[in-house]
């Protein structure tokens, strides 16, 4: 076997080869079938080789692809940034600055949260707060204001000590309280953080709406976002919303905040925002920010090489006039609410699903060795690992999770197919689900 120059995420680990794809399935160079059941890393909201999309590809390549965001605006980025403030429907505008991928988005967020306390004269304002078990992004700046810790565990010695508070994990609370008699002590734990470092040196506090990658789609309890944005509110902190992996129909609304009808200051957008079909990503900036920034020096610091490129403005533009046209929000919350379902269904029979959780088409499984006890399994066992392998084996792609109380000790994966998934392909997506994890439950025996 000829040796691959390519850096894979395992270097030791043979992957399949895609050939191709198409709705919700994915072929190997063999001609296996992959179900996507996880839209790639979240992503892939809209499906495979939609033919609209193509044709806005080939469009916008016919015309120009890349013009540099410093000598070009362009039609389609700023029809995008039109689009993006019409779906967030706030009481005022919110400004785009696009960049190329979510990481980008967070820092760029961070940035921008901080540049506008100084653009009001405020220079001791350039702390961000975070949460644990979250996560942001892989450069320096968004894994500083990740508490992933197995992300952050190389670079600490880099890092900012951003995450100050507990994540809204009510299925294995870190407070070990309950809800609703816990009266939302995770979120109080947000004043409890400002008094002690001095709101006056915090610019703003970042969360995801649902927690993905290091919690596995965690839902906070009802009252927990809106008593948060009154927090920032009270103590002159803005709040941004890492909405990456949650917004743009995701969860079964336009954005993942819209459960809770709370609007941040800023919004980190990206995967779903092209659903794949190019790389872009933005930063949602609502006007009380911007303004002092255009009355002051009127330029955000921050950029990149390929900000704005029509060909990825063109592309999202497509990506988001289709969502619309098919209605695909309101699919995602009608065949998540089946989906989620099912899964209850499967853990009947599968003892080691400890833990459903999640809105619309962003679920996640946690797994323990007792449901009683919430026993997570040893953390050398590699289960998301054994799991994510085996569902792939059986033509099942799974994105996996952390979990567990600090983080690390638990396994968990997020289900999450394109919007485009029917009733019949989610129960072939269930029927692959159960028959893996009974292969891992006798494995296990």
């Amino acid at each position: 076997m000829q040796r691959s120059l390519l850096i894979k995420p395992m270097l030791n680990e043979d992957y399949p080869t895609i050939s191709y794809g198409k709705g919700i399935y994915l072929y190997d160079d063999t001609g296996k079938k992959y179900l996507d059941g996880s839209s790639g890393a979240v992503t892939a909201s809209i499906g495979h080789q939609v033919p609209e999309i193509i044709e806005a590809m080939v469009n916008q390549a016919s015309k120009v692809s890349f013009a540099y965001r410093s000598q070009f605006t362009s039609k389609p980025a700023e029809q995008l940034a039109e689009k993006l403030n019409e779906l967030v429907n706030g009481e005022e505008d919110y400004f785009s600055f696009f960049v190329n991928s979510g990481s980008e988005a967070t820092e760029t967020a961070m940035k921008i949260a901080i540049q506008y306390w100084q653009e009001k004269g405020d220079y001791r304002k350039q702390k961000i707060l975070s949460r644990w078990m979250s996560y942001h992004g892989i450069t320096i700046g968004a894994l500083s204001m990740s508490g992933h810790v197995k992300r952050r565990e190389r670079f600490v010695p880099l890092l900012a000590e951003y995450p100050s508070i507990s994540a809204p994990y009510c299925y294995r609370c870190p407070l070990s309280q309950t809800t609703p008699s816990c009266q939302l002590a995770c979120a109080f734990e947000l004043e409890t953080a400002i008094n002690r470092i001095g709101a006056e040196h915090i610019a703003a506090f970042i969360a995801e709406p649902i927690v993905g990658a290091s919690g596995a789609a965690l839902v906070p309890p009802e009252g927990y976002y809106e008593k948060i944005a009154d927090i920032c509110e009270r103590y002159n902190i803005l709040f941004i919303a890492d909405e990456v992996m949650t917004g743009l129909g995701r969860t079964g609304k336009r954005f993942g905040l819209d459960h809770w009808n709370v609007k941040p200051d800023i919004i980190a957008l990206g995967k779903g925002m092209s659903a794949g079909y190019t790389p872009i990503a933005a930063t949602l900036v609502s006007e009380k920010v911007m303004e002092p920034i255009i009355n002051g020096s009127a330029s955000i610091m921050s950029g990149h090489t390929y900000s704005a490129n029509p060909q990825s403005a063109a592309i999202s533009l497509a990506v988001l006039e289709y969502i619309e046209k098919q209605r695909l929000t309101e699919k995602a919350e009608e065949i998540g609410s089946y989906l989620f379902h099912k899964l209850q269904e499967v853990a009947k029979d599968v003892a080691i699903i400890g833990d459903i959780r999640g809105k619309g088409l962003l679920l996640g499984l946690e797994f323990v060795q007792d449901r009683k006890t919430k026993q997570p399994f040893e953390a050398k066992l590699a289960l998301t690992d054994l799991i994510v392998k085996k569902a792939r084996e059986n033509g099942l792609l799974l994105y996996p999770a952390a979990a567990g109380k600090d983080g690390v000790q638990g396994d968990a994966v997020i289900i999450a197919p394109p919007f485009i998934i029917t009733k019949e392909e989610t129960d072939q997506l269930i029927r692959i689900l159960k028959e893996t994890l009974i292969e891992i439950e006798q494995d296990l025996r």
